[in-house]
């Protein structure tokens, strides 16, 4: 199946790391040209190294270091991706990871925090992409949510707060965008092996009293299909929704949990 991604141009927040380094070589595989910002150039810089060997059809990689958590900085990403790739035609959100924490130790700093890992990086980055794709009337959005926003934990109450408020401004920006055709859709993974996995496992494991390999264990015999998922597979639906293939495709949020959460 031809997904036609071939010369568009992607940005891919949290793209130097987990899943959004699956989504940028998946789409460069395709040949679709992709801009990955992250706040840290070292790991920029190694996933440029990585990936830029594999792009395909003539398709070019770029790595801005962008703090997305002040919107000026966001922005100024944005227009960067533009001056350098030209524009923008799908926007990919996986920037950022509230941490966790029992409950009991929350207070208005890790609220905040938990509001500044996730929601305001997927906000002010949608934000200015969404500003130059008004004009052009097309594009695609996708974000890229923790399932955390529908299946409360313990550990992740602030950080689960952020990912219920980018479903519903995920919704809602969705309705009010379909008429200027861009489109905007949501992936909800759940337990997605990547290097986020230990710190949650670690949290865990103090809390529980018992080692991180058994709350792995005991984690994956809970899921349907028996493990994690894998971030190339969050990737290949990523594309699929930003592709023309998915184009009446809107204001969908689909869940990825290996049967965790069955969805009527």
């Amino acid at each position: 199946m031809d997904l036609e991604l071939k010369g568009k141009v992607a940005v891919v927040t949290g793209g130097s790391k987990g899943i959004g380094h699956a989504v940028a070589r998946a789409y460069l595989a395709e040949g679709a040209s992709v801009a990955i910002i992250a706040r840290g150039q070292a790991g920029l810089d190694a996933a440029v190294s990585e990936l830029a060997p594999l792009a395909q059809h003539g398709a070019r990689i770029v790595a801005i270091a962008a703090d997305l958590t002040d919107a000026a900085q966001a922005e100024r990403a944005v227009a960067q991706a533009e001056a350098e790739l030209g524009p923008i035609d799908i926007l990919v959100n996986s920037a950022g990871a509230a941490r966790r924490y029992d409950p009991d130790t929350l207070d208005a700093e890790k609220w905040q925090a938990a509001m500044n890992a996730k929601f305001f990086p997927y906000v002010y980055t949608q934000d200015a992409v969404l500003k130059r794709m008004r004009t052009r009337q097309r594009g695609s959005v996708v974000n890229i949510i923790g399932n955390g926003g529908k299946q409360p934990s313990v550990t992740h109450v602030a950080g689960g707060s952020a990912n219920a408020a980018l479903m519903l401004s995920t919704l809602g920006l969705a309705q009010h965008y379909a008429k200027q055709g861009i489109r905007i859709n949501a992936i909800n993974p759940g337990s997605t092996y990547t290097g986020r996995v230990d710190q949650a496992l670690d949290v865990d494991s103090k809390r529980l009293g018992v080692s991180k390999e058994q709350v792995l264990q005991d984690s994956q015999s809970r899921i349907p299909l028996g493990r994690y998922g894998k971030p190339e597979e969050v990737a290949d639906v990523a594309l699929f929704l930003s592709s023309a293939r998915a184009s009446y495709v809107v204001g969908v949020i689909v869940p990825m949990t290996g049967g965790m959460t069955p969805t009527v």
